[in-house]
């Protein structure tokens, strides 16, 4: 049987989901039974999708277009345009809604929507289906939608879904902030939905199963009345586990909310915390607004509680130097996040960041995901080697493997004048990017190994020591055998275990960040 409308995307990983496929086919109204979603992954074959693909015998296949799939989803269309010509392909997504005249991608396409088109879409098929009427330019754009108009797509997740995959909800759309990296900075105001049928939607997920919920709201906690509420909803909820996903402004958390915060067990909120960059200059020059002493209580305030905290910095924004970025990096990683993760400057389409290209040197790769390779303050060796430390700080730091590790770092770092984390591991990458030139899928074992050699002889420590703090990281949640290179002559360290975690819905990431801290509870 055929399927007329296809909706289609190419996820980074089967984890993820799409979000947005789920809201036009939720506003598709009486083309619904006409109209179905095929997800893949971007590392499948582009004639395997595109075969998959046109068994459906579609007329119109709609696909969403992000910074992570535009070669692969490319592919894919240029296949499918050399099939089936006459085939109508349709682009939506942030990636094509702007600069679309110079992307061979749009040049494939037969039309291409500019921002929201929970209504745009569907009006289009009906025209196209039922009339015979296609536009006559290739952009499409209009209003934006009438937010408490459009058709929840909740519903829309399937067991499937509820049962392996991050489920994305959100409560509003938009940003007031004008931050000039950001594609939000380009909305106008935050638009919410209404919030009953919001949540009503969300008790149906609950029930159905869902424990996990990643909120994409840009500014969860801008309207104290909204985010009390959610809140709220969630904590009569916790005892079924739930794991809560929020982006949190980083210099507004009053009272209200921390009362409610407060109450939530341990592992069962996670807050992303923009932060960006710790240099003021430079957060003036991209039009950022933080109050650094407020961000410092609310860390303060949230190291006290349960929360896993994620916070954000980003390499290469204009003005930024080495010198800056480092100082910043430590001064956000003694505020006690979980993560902190190093990003690298991407020229989004459509950001005003573009106004500082010339001033300070700003230049980008012409490939997706588009990173900056040089500034004035910032050579293409220095960004180079900034590159990898983000990468390898992911492995050891945030990924939770690693806890004693990073805490002997710590401590390492206090001989560096003046003290600096990013100094010492900033030498510890380097010594990492000399040994392992292949970066990707690095296993475990091997990174333990080229932490034994870093600690041994490159920083000359006690090999008893380095042993005993190796051992406990790489058999802390697991029972392995202890590695040749980590072998006593004498005997043997003892296995450490992890108490099992009551919240059995937290992510193992995060879970390895919990079992870290009560650890460290019960020790002191």
């Amino acid at each position: 049987m055929a399927t007329p409308i296809l909706l289609t995307t190419l996820n980074a990983t089967y984890q993820h989901c799409a979000f947005g496929l789920r809201y036009l086919y939720a506003n598709m109204a009486e083309l619904q039974a006409e109209t179905a979603i095929e997800e893949f992954t971007r590392d499948q074959n582009p004639q395997d999708i595109a075969e998959k693909l046109l068994a459906h015998h579609p007329k119109l296949i709609g696909f969403g277009v992000y910074i992570w799939n535009t070669r692969e989803t490319r592919n894919v269309i240029a296949c499918l345009k050399r099939i089936k010509p006459e085939l109508v392909i349709v682009l939506g997504g942030p990636e094509v809604s702007y600069e679309a005249e110079n992307q061979s991608i749009c040049q494939l396409a037969d039309f291409i929507f500019a921002g929201e088109s929970d209504f745009l879409f569907p009006q289009f098929c009906r025209e196209y289906l039922r009339e015979g009427k296609l536009p006559s330019g290739k952009m499409i754009s209009g209003p934006l939608p009438e937010i408490k108009q459009i058709a929840l797509p909740y519903a829309f997740y399937s067991d499937e879904d509820l049962r392996h995959r991050v489920l994305y909800v959100e409560a509003s759309r938009g940003c007031p902030y004008q931050c000039e990296f950001c594609l939000s900075s380009l909305d106008k105001a935050v638009r919410s939905f209404d919030l009953d049928r919001f949540l009503g939607a969300m008790e149906v997920l609950i029930t159905r199963g869902a424990r996990q919920f990643k909120f994409v709201d840009r500014t969860f906690n801008l309207s104290v009345a909204t985010s009390t509420r959610i809140l709220s909803f969630f904590l009569e909820r916790i005892h079924h586990g739930l794991f809560l996903h929020f982006e949190m402004v980083p210099d507004r958390l009053p009272a209200e909310l921390r009362s409610l915060i407060r109450q939530f067990p341990p592992g069962s909120l996670q807050f992303e915390i923009g932060i960006q960059t710790w240099t003021p200059d430079v957060a003036k020059l991209v039009s950022r607004r933080l109050d650094y002493p407020k961000i410092r209580e609310n860390f303060a305030f949230l190291n006290e509680t349960g929360v896993h905290l994620h916070a954000d910095l980003i390499v290469g924004l204009p003005g930024e130097t080495l010198q800056t970025f480092a100082a910043g990096f430590d001064q956000v990683t003694a505020l006690g996040p979980h993560e902190v993760q190093v990003g690298i400057l991407k020229r989004l389409k459509g950001t005003p960041i573009i106004r500082h290209d010339a001033a300070w040197g700003m230049v980008y790769a012409d490939e997706p995901p588009f990173q900056i390779l040089q500034t004035r303050t910032l050579d293409f060796v220095t960004l180079q080697s900034l590159n990898r430390f983000s990468k390898f700080w992911d492995l050891y730091a945030n990924r939770g493997n690693f806890p004693h590790f990073m805490r002997l770092l710590r401590e390492l770092s206090l001989q560096h004048h003046p003290p600096s984390l990013f100094a010492e591991f900033y030498a510890f990458s380097e010594f990492l990017s000399r040994r392992h030139l292949q970066r990707h899928s690095l296993a475990l074992l091997s990174l333990v190994e080229s932490a034994w050699v870093y600690l041994t002889q490159e920083r000359k420590l006690d090999p008893v020591r380095a042993r005993e703090i190796l051992i406990q990281d790489y058999t802390g949640s697991v029972k392995r055998d202890i590695p040749r290179f980590l072998r006593a002559e004498t005997s043997e360290l003892p296995l450490v275990s992890t108490k099992r975690l009551a919240n059995n819905a937290t992510p193992r990431r995060q879970n390895r960040h919990l079992s870290q801290g009560e650890a460290q509870g019960s020790a002191s």
